[in-house]
């Protein structure tokens, strides 16, 4: 089953339910890809308009890249159940003998790599739509600012997520280069954050009176 198929109502009743999935990693990304739209929503009442013919070229490749990034966590959604399912039927292989045991915990170190990869996704491009949004909160159009704003708290919310979702699976890891990697790659996505925290705050200061 495809999540992200799914009516809004649908997906918050399966999130709600008593299924492993969906579950905290697809949430993550559809945070994220909320973000992405949110910010996007910023460039189509932009480009096009003859007001803001003036930075129509550069908020149009901010508007490709945020539809891009849409479409990847999207994607990320749906593929987080299926790495799930991936843990699921390695910790139910047999183990009753010592080859099987074997078997069983190698099959755990892939599928919790895989499961890992997912979020991993997820705070990357919440990063990367975070880069985006102070030239988007300074070219877009002025009127959707708090949309803005929106997107910067939803990306926020996702690398969040995310990263909780990575850490879960590499608590069960024993490669230590691999959980070294992933945690640098969460560092890199955390200093793009920055970006999109100085946002949000700029935001707020415009948009609420006193």
């Amino acid at each position: 089953m495809q999540l992200t198929s799914q009516t809004v109502r649908e997906y918050t009743e399966l999130l709600a339910g008593s299924d492993p999935t969906p579950g905290g990693g697809s949430a993550a990304a559809l945070a994220g890809a909320l973000a992405a739209a949110s910010a996007a929503m910023v460039g189509s009442f932009t480009v096009g308009k003859p007001k803001f013919a003036a930075v129509e070229a550069e908020v149009g490749a901010l508007l490709d890249k945020l539809q891009a990034l849409r479409g990847r966590l999207l994607d990320l959604t749906d593929l987080d159940a299926e790495a799930y399912a991936e843990v699921g039927a390695a910790y139910s292989m047999p183990k009753g003998t010592h080859e099987e045991k074997t078997l069983r915990q190698a099959a755990i170190q892939n599928a919790l790599k895989s499961a890992a990869r997912v979020p991993l996704g997820v705070v990357a491009a919440a990063g990367e739509i975070a880069e985006l949004l102070p030239a988007l909160a300074e070219k877009g159009n002025p009127n959707l600012l708090s949309d803005v704003g929106v997107a910067a708290i939803l990306a926020h919310a996702a690398f969040e997520t995310g990263r909780l979702n990575v850490e879960v699976n590499l608590a069960g890891l024993h490669d230590t280069t691999y959980i070294a990697e992933a945690r640098a790659a969460i560092a890199d996505a955390e200093a793009k954050l920055h970006a999109a925290r100085q946002v949000a705050a700029r935001v707020a200061e415009k948009v609420i009176s006193p």
